[in-house]
């Protein structure tokens, strides 16, 4: 009678056995999810912190506020609710798993329309670090999100989510 759920035990059928999570019990999509998350935040910061942006001489202080440090710390913050909601206290539940997995999204899915703005690159004209190819694909900002971290926060939703419905 212990390896069974409440639904299985109405029903008079024996519960699947709980398999362990990976990680040394650690919930594998939340891990996930919180790699996903964090990406952008390290990324920001790695990215912008330097000469070429925060630093850079030419930039006015109205570029420096709104390109710098409101991208920068919207990354931080987006990533410190998604973990929150993965990790905070409270029960876990699906409208949490939900809220979390959107938020560690949300600054990648701004990207995908900014580029369409008028002038825009995805490298900058005085420092050309010109992203590499993978079969003719450019690597940047767009494609990490779609080929690496969009999979990522789907698996780990996935793997969450059905953590979720075995907890009894």
């Amino acid at each position: 009678m212990n390896n069974m759920n409440n639904r299985a035990r109405t029903r008079g059928v024996p519960a699947a056995p709980r398999r362990p999570s990976a990680a040394g019990g650690m919930p594998v999509g939340k891990l996930l999810i919180s790699a996903a998350a964090l990406r952008p935040a390290v990324g920001a910061v790695a990215a912008d912190w330097n000469e070429t942006h925060v630093f850079n001489p030419t930039w006015p202080p109205h570029a420096k506020l709104f390109h710098n440090a409101q991208t920068i710390t919207l990354a931080v913050e987006m990533a410190a609710v998604s973990l929150w909601e993965l990790w905070g206290l409270g029960p876990a539940n699906r409208s949490r798993l939900r809220r979390a997995t959107l938020c560690g999204g949300l600054f990648w899915l701004t990207q995908v329309p900014a580029i369409l703005f008028p002038g825009t690159a995805f490298v900058d004209p005085d420092h050309p670090t010109q992203p590499f190819s993978v079969a003719g694909i450019p690597i940047n900002q767009v494609t990490i999100q779609a080929a690496i971290l969009a999979p990522l926060r789907g698996a780990g939703y996935a793997a969450e989510a059905r953590r979720l419905r075995e907890v009894p």
